[in-house]
């Protein structure tokens, strides 16, 4: 079948009877959109994270974007984009025309171009650039067309194009091999950033010159970033925010109550997971993969979604989610139960010191990760075969620690790229991950890349079954659970619906005034 991603609205509670349209003064009016997303940096090639992404689709173009919804890519600063020449291998897209940058230059081939090259050249840890394995090499034929040309056939290639990584920037504001320094930003999407204080508030007005897939831009928005959910929580109560999302606390959130006249509440269904990834270099305790099984013979997800989510996720049990393509039970299917005994008798072949001690990491102030962490610790150490060092980092700290392999495992949740089993692949568990788990395995690259030659992505179910099972059996990860995705909103705003769908595209042009 064809992947879906299904929006699900429980709930939108709107404004009984008729009302005056919004007034000029209403248009103009700021909505204020509270989250615990961090951004990591403002220049695209530097950041691979929801709060950076989220702020990304809004201040930048990619030549392709998503609809609400949409599975297949739809041209944004392209006119038209295709495969050329047969064999996916070809990539080629037209301009618009009249697509300008802050500086009043006219976008060409040659900025697309230079925003490839230099994602790839650059190569930062925490940066996108594994997104673009597949690509060879970009060429700028004209002022309007732009050529990729791929090393091996990649029918995912568009999908990538679409996500933050394909953000275009200004090549004249930009140095070709390093990040760029300061706030300040030069992008065509739908909003210039007019204002921006890192780890505190992103203000937003609308591109006035944008050009693009969409009819015409948004209100005025404010992002204002809170360290952790209670925070988020407070400002949202004290109405200091107009919409919350990502993430208020579990304990908020399964409180939730549609019927509530002074707010709107919208739940849909994700793809956004959650794993707990290990370090498999030599140097790590959890290096053999027995010790690695052992934990995964430990670990109760259940408890840990009933208990400290409060029944806001669900337990996960394979790498790729329900509702995309290819998604087994391959974990419960290997685990089916929690046995100490098992891992007793796999750390006793490993001919391991016990309890085996290592040291968990996990992002401070993000959701629920501190009573994650602590629940996570419980279990394993009940067993008397584990003792785990747990400690909280900051965002950006915990991203370089995960990158440098200075922890042994690191739990982190991870938010769709696209709506296709690809963006749990190559980015989670191929050779030179995102997630720098030091794993490789010549066979799940294999699947990966033979799953990229198809253009029906109906046919790519067999390969990421089997990438699936040989991930249950070498343990790169431990999938814990998938989340739903909450926005709140007061009484007098809409569009919350639309912010996050699962296509990776943060739509905050969609909110507005009733």
């Amino acid at each position: 079948m064809r992947i879906l991603v299904t929006l699900l609205v429980l709930a939108i509670v709107g404004i009984g009877g008729w009302q005056l349209l919004p007034s000029q003064e209403d248009k103009n009016k700021t909505i204020t959109v509270g989250t615990t997303d961090a951004v990591t940096d403002l220049d695209p090639a530097g950041a691979y994270d929801a709060g950076s992404w989220a702020l990304f689709s809004n201040v930048f173009q990619s030549l392709l974007t998503f609809e609400p919804g949409g599975v297949e890519p739809v041209p944004d600063a392209a006119r038209s984009c295709g495969f050329v020449g047969g064999g996916l291998r070809t990539y080629r897209c037209t301009l618009r025309d009249g697509i300008t940058f802050p500086s009043g230059r006219e976008l060409t081939a040659r900025d697309v171009k230079f925003s490839f090259d230099r994602v790839k050249k650059i190569n930062s840890d925490v940066g996108p650039a594994s997104l673009f394995t597949t690509l060879g090499s970009v060429s700028a034929d004209d002022a309007k067309t732009v050529t990729f040309h791929l090393s091996s056939p990649d029918a995912t290639f568009p999908l990538k194009v679409a996500t933050g990584a394909g953000s275009i920037v200004d090549e004249e504001k930009y140095p070709a091999g390093a990040l760029r320094k300061g706030s300040e930003v030069d992008g065509t999407g739908p909003y210039t950033l007019s204002g921006y204080t890192k780890d505190q508030s992103a203000d937003l007005s609308p591109n006035t010159h944008y050009e693009g897939y969409l009819s015409g831009t948004g209100r005025p928005v404010r992002l204002r970033y809170y360290t952790d959910s209670q925070k988020l929580d407070r400002a949202w109560k004290g109405r200091q925010v107009d919409v919350a999302t990502r993430t208020l606390p579990p304990g908020v959130l399964s409180q939730l109550n549609p019927s509530d006249p002074e707010q709107r509440v919208t739940e849909s269904d994700s793809a956004e997971t959650r794993n707990l990834y290990f370090n498999t270099r030599a140097a790590s305790p959890l290096h053999d993969v027995r010790v690695r099984r052992a934990i995964a013979w430990l670990v109760n997800r259940e408890k840990l979604a009933a208990t400290v989510y409060e029944g806001t996720v669900d337990p996960l049990y394979s790498l790729i989610p329900t509702g995309i393509t290819g998604h087994t039970t391959s974990f419960f299917d290997d685990y089916p139960e929690q046995s100490a005994k098992k891992a007793r008798e796999l750390l006793t072949q490993a001919g391991v010191s016990l309890p085996v001690r290592f040291t968990f990491g996990y992002g401070i102030g993000r959701g629920a990760g501190a009573e994650e962490a602590a629940e996570l610790k419980k279990q394993l150490e009940a067993s008397g075969l584990f003792k785990a060092d747990v400690k909280g980092y900051e965002w950006t700290d915990f991203q370089k620690r995960w990158a440098a392999g200075k922890m042994d495992a690191w739990a982190v949740g991870w938010v769709a790229d696209y709506p296709d089993p690809d963006t749990f692949g190559s980015p989670l568990v191929g050779t030179g991950s995102t997630m720098s788990t030091g794993y490789s395995d010549k066979r799940v690259d294999h699947l990966i890349l033979d799953s990229q030659q198809y253009a029906d992505r109906s046919r790519v179910a067999g390969d990421f079954r089997d990438i699936q099972s040989q991930v249950a059996e070498d343990v790169p990860l431990i999938p814990l659970w998938q989340r739903k995705e909450y926005v709140v909103s007061t009484e007098d705003v809409g569009g919350g619906q639309y912010l996050s769908d699962g296509t990776g595209v943060f739509r905050l042009w969609r909110l507005n005034w009733i």
